[in-house]
């Protein structure tokens, strides 16, 4: 595999999000080359972004040392999507947090 196809294989794993089986079909493979495959593309994508200091950082002591990291950024975009909650024991306020999106079958009136 060239590097130009390693990291075209990287870059849709992450982005299709499939089983190692999945993907290894999808890419000829079987499963554990393509796990292996994965592996070894992550590795080499960290380390070339970092050798080119565009690895993003993802720890921040306190907020202040956030802003101050971002302080020569015009825009900066969060994805806040999906976000860790305390359900509510009440199954009547449970439901106002309910999407269903995520349910195989329909959610009850």
């Amino acid at each position: 595999m060239s590097e130009e196809e390693l990291l075209l294989f990287t870059l849709f794993s992450l982005k299709a999000g499939l089983t190692y089986d999945a993907l290894g079909f999808v890419s000829g493979m079987d499963a554990s080359n393509a796990k292996r495959n994965q592996h070894l593309g992550l590795q080499v994508l960290e380390r070339t972004l970092s050798t080119a200091q565009c690895l993003p950082r993802r720890a921040f002591k306190a907020a202040a040392e956030f802003a101050a990291y971002l302080q020569n950024e015009s825009t900066v975009i969060i994805d806040g999507l999906e976000q860790r909650m305390q359900r509510p024991n009440d199954d009547e306020v449970q439901r106002d947090f309910y999407s269903g999106k995520k349910s195989a079958t329909p959610s009850k009136p």
